[in-house]
C-alpha cells in the first residue's frame, strides 16, 4: 500500500468510525441504510454520539439482513422475543431510533458524569453508577427544595 493511500484511509476512518453513519458539519452523527433492491433510504436518526448512530445502523442491517449481516457492533446484537414481523421501513426505523436513542442517552449520562469521552457500551439498558444532577440556576426554587435537609446544602435560617 503506498503512503498516499494509507493517509487517505487513515482520515477515512477518523471521518467515519462504523458503517452506516456519517458526521454533519455541525457535529452531530447520523444513520441512514438503502433499502434491499431499492434506491430509497432508511432515515435511522441524528444522535449525538458515533456510537448511538453505529447502535441504530446496526438495529436496522440486522432486520433487514439476519444475522449474516455485518454489524459495527455484533456482540451487542440481542435477538429478542419483540422482533420486528413487519419489515416495513417504518418499523424498522422505530426499533432502529428507539435504540439509538437509548444510547445516546446513555452516553450523554456517562460522558457527563465521568467527563470522560463515552465509550461503546451494549448493555444500552444499564445505569451509570453516578450521575451528577446539574441545577437549573435560573429556576426559581420551590419551598420543598430549600426546606430539604438531604440535599447537601447548609440552610442559614
Amino acid at each position: 500500500m503506498m503512503e498516499g493511500e494509507k493517509r487517505k484511509q487513515r482520515r477515512h476512518q477518523q471521518d467515519k468510525p462504523y458503517r452506516g453513519i456519517r458526521m454533519r458539519k455541525w457535529g452531530k452523527w447520523v444513520a441512514e441504510i438503502r433499502e434491499p433492491n431499492k434506491r430509497s433510504r432508511i432515515w435511522l436518526g441524528s444522535y449525538s454520539s458515533p456510537v448511538a448512530a453505529a447502535r441504530a445502523y446496526d438495529t436496522a442491517v440486522f432486520y433487514l439482513r439476519g444475522p449474516s449481516a455485518r454489524l459495527n457492533f455484533p456482540e451487542c446484537i440481542v435477538n429478542d422475543n419483540h422482533e420486528i414481523h413487519d419489515l416495513s421501513a417504518a418499523s424498522i426505523r422505530k426499533k432502529a431510533t428507539e435504540v439509538g436513542a437509548r444510547v445516546d442517552a446513555l452516553q450523554t449520562a456517562i460522558h457527563n458524569s465521568s467527563g470522560s469521552p463515552p465509550g461503546s457500551t451494549c448493555n444500552s439498558n444499564s445505569k451509570p453508577t453516578r450521575v451528577v444532577v446539574k441545577p437549573d440556576l435560573n429556576e426559581y426554587p420551590s419551598p420543598e427544595s430549600c426546606d430539604d435537609e438531604d440535599n447537601g446544602i447548609n440552610s442559614f435560617n
